[in-house]
C-alpha cells in the first residue's frame, strides 16, 4: 500500500512525535511505500503573528506542496497525525483532490478543546464540550495562557467545524482509547467513522527481575500529571518503598527537597527508563487530567512491571483493578499509599500482577497487532473514499 504520513512536528518531542515514527518504521517493516510529509515548529518564529493565525486555519502553500507530492507518489491514504499550525486542515481538502483517502489520528482533544487537554487550573474542565465555538478557552486563555492565541486555535476549530471540515474532509479518525472516541462521539464526531487503534511498543523492552525493591514514576513535571498528589502519597508511604522519580518541568522546584526516600533522577533516556521499569516494584501513574493514552502504562505491561495508577479517564481501559494494577481515587494521596502498601503486602500477589500486565502487552499493544489494526483503518478509509 501507498501511505503517505503527515505531521507538524512539536518543539519538543512527545508521545505524538513517537507514534509518528514508530508508525511509520511498523509501516516500512511490512513492505508498505511510506512517503512522509512534516513541518516542524521550529519554523514557527519565522512567521509574524496575523501570517501564523492565517497558516492555523488555512495554509494554501503546504496544502499545494502536499497535493503535488501526493500525486506524484500516487498515495493511496493519507495518515495525518498533527495539522497545528503549519499544515492546517487545509492538508485534507489537499489529500482528497489527490486521490487519498484520509485519515486523522486524534492523539489529543485539540478539536474540542483549544488547549487540548481538558484541564483548567488544577482540575478537569470541560467547558468548551459541545459547544460551536470555544469561548471559554478565549476568555481563560486556556492555550500557551495566551487570549489572543486561544482565539487562533478556537477560531481555526470553529471555521472548519462551520465549513463542516470534521464530518465531511476525513474519511476515518482514529483514537488510541475508547473513552477518547466517546468524547469525540458525545461532540458530534460521526460515530461510524471514529475507531479505537491503541497505540504499540516497536519494540519488546523484555521482563524485569522487578527485584530493586523502589517505585517509579515516569513524566512530565506538571500538575495535571499529579505530581503533588505523588509527593503527598509518599510521605505516606516513607521507608517503605523508594521512589524513583524521571521526569523534568515546571514543578522541578517540588523535587528540590522532596519528601524522605524519593529521588529525582531528572530526564532519561528511553533504555534508562525500561531499564528502571525492569527493576523497579511497582509504577506509579497519578495523572489528575484526561490522557488520551497512557504509553508508560504499555511499557510497565511489557517489562511486567504492575501499576498503580489514578482511577480517571482512559486509565481503567488500560488498567484492570486488582487484575494487572491498582487503581486510586485521583488526586487522593491516601488512597494512593494505601494501594502501594495491598502492593508491598503481598510480594507473590504483586508478580501475578505484574505478568497478567505482560500478557495484556502481548495480546493488546505489540507491533504486528498493531499492524492488522493500521490496515483495517486504512481498508475503511480506502471504502469510504471510493464510495465519494
Amino acid at each position: 500500500m501507498r501511505v503517505a504520513l503527515v505531521h507538524n512536528h512539536y518543539q519538543q518531542r512527545g508521545g505524538e512525535d513517537q507514534v509518528f515514527a514508530a508508525e511509520g518504521e511498523l509501516l516500512e517493516a511490512h513492505g508498505h511505500q511510506v512517503t512522509r510529509y512534516t513541518a516542524h515548529n521550529d519554523q514557527v518564529s519565522a512567521l509574524g503573528r496575523l501570517a501564523l493565525a492565517r497558516t492555523t486555519v488555512w495554509n494554501a502553500a503546504a496544502a499545494r506542496e502536499l497535493e503535488a507530492l501526493l500525486r506524484r507518489e500516487r498515495v493511496q491514504v493519507a495518515h495525518f497525525h498533527n495539522t497545528l499550525p503549519l499544515i492546517s486542515p487545509a492538508g485534507y481538502y489537499a489529500a482528497r483532490a489527490a486521490g487519498a483517502a484520509v485519515v486523522q489520528t486524534l492523539h489529543n482533544y485539540r478539536l474540542l478543546c483549544p488547549a487540548a487537554t481538558f484541564y483548567r487550573d488544577g482540575h478537569v474542565c470541560v467547558e468548551c464540550s459541545g459547544r460551536a465555538v470555544p469561548w471559554p478557552a478565549v476568555a481563560h486563555g486556556c492555550y500557551r495562557g495566551s487570549r489572543a492565541a486561544s482565539a487562533v486555535v478556537g477560531g481555526m476549530v470553529a471555521a472548519h467545524r462551520l465549513l463542516g471540515t470534521w464530518s465531511r474532509a476525513v474519511d476515518v479518525y482514529v483514537t488510541p482509547t475508547a473513552f477518547t472516541r466517546d468524547r469525540y462521539v458525545a461532540d458530534g464526531f460521526p460515530a461510524e467513522r471514529v475507531v479505537v487503534k491503541p497505540n504499540f511498543l516497536p519494540a519488546d523492552p523484555g521482563v524485569g527481575a522487578h527485584d530493586g525493591g523502589y517505585a517509579l514514576y515516569v513524566g512530565r513535571l506538571a500538575p495535571e500529571k499529579g505530581v503533588a498528589t505523588l509527593l503527598e502519597g509518599w510521605r505516606r508511604v516513607g521507608a517503605r518503598l523508594p521512589l524513583k522519580v524521571v521526569g523534568s518541568g515546571p514543578l522541578e522546584p517540588l523535587l528540590a527537597a522532596p519528601p524522605p526516600g524519593v529521588e529525582w533522577l531528572g530526564q532519561q533516556s528511553r533504555e534508562r527508563v525500561l531499564a528502571l521499569m525492569r527493576d523497579a516494584t511497582v509504577l506509579v501513574f497519578p495523572s489528575e487530567w484526561f490522557e488520551t493514552f497512557g504509553l508508560g502504562i504499555v511499557e510497565a505491561f511489557a517489562t511486567g512491571l504492575p501499576v498503580v495508577a489514578s482511577r480517571l479517564g482512559v486509565i481503567p481501559e488500560l488498567v484492570r483493578d486488582g487484575e494487572t494494577g491498582w487503581l486510586f481515587a485521583p488526586g487522593d494521596a491516601a488512597d494512593l499509599a494505601a494501594k502501594v502498601a495491598l502492593a508491598l503486602a503481598d510480594a507473590e500477589r504483586t508478580r501475578a500482577i505484574g505478568r497478567r500486565g505482560r500478557e495484556e502487552f502481548e495480546a493488546r499493544y505489540g507491533a504486528e497487532r498493531n499492524h492488522a489494526l493500521l490496515m483495517a483503518v486504512y481498508e475503511a478509509a480506502l471504502a469510504r473514499a471510493a464510495r465519494r
